[in-house]
């Protein structure tokens, strides 16, 4: 197995066990555990558990977003582009269940973190991207509850007989219908 490999397979069962336990529940060594590897052979890859948590937001999440809104900055403020920047936030999300599953169950970790912080500000980003400001606000609420429709359907929709991508799906649809919604109340 390639380093690579071997540190995306480390972020992976870490989150998982952030999710199902917390973040401050779970030790190195629970890790290594449900690894099978030594906690030598993790602290080669990873000193602390926020090493991890650091590493798979940068894995994951930060260049994927920062594409996202870099791209989303250089288009017109269209109701097409708004569309466009929930699809492809719809993928982002499916791509980084684990991260995303990790946030969710652990919030209080997040806010003492910085990739808390960095996460928040992304999504805040994300925001000023599909909504207007001086819009009503309802439709202003309408477009912050796009984003958070596209969030929670990974969590609330867990016991549904659906594959991800048909929740994904399911949800972008909503989250559209939202945005379309906002857009058209602000013309």
């Amino acid at each position: 197995m390639s380093r690579g490999n071997t540190r995306q397979r480390i972020q992976d069962v870490a989150l998982e066990l952030f999710a199902e336990q917390g973040y401050e529940k779970t030790s190195l060594r629970e890790i290594s555990e449900r690894l099978g590897v030594t906690k030598a052979a993790l602290y080669y890859h990873f000193k602390t558990k926020e090493d991890i948590l650091t590493s798979a937001f940068e894995d994951y999440s930060k260049k994927p977003y920062a594409e996202l809104i870099e791209w989303a900055r250089h288009q017109p403020s269209t109701l097409e582009t708004k569309l466009e920047i929930m699809r492809r936030y719809s993928e982002l999300i499916l791509q980084a269940t684990p991260l995303f599953r990790f946030m969710q169950e652990n919030q209080a970790t997040l806010r003492d973190l910085k990739i808390g912080d960095d996460a928040k500000q992304r999504v805040f980003s994300l925001l000023d991207l599909i909504r207007d400001k001086d819009a009503p606000l309802a439709d202003q609420v309408r477009c912050s509850s796009a984003l958070f429709t596209m969030h929670a359907s990974l969590f609330t929709l867990a016991d549904v007989d659906a594959d991800q991508e048909e929740k994904r799906k399911a949800a972008l649809e909503v989250a559209q219908e939202l945005v379309t919604s906002a857009h058209r109340g602000a013309d």
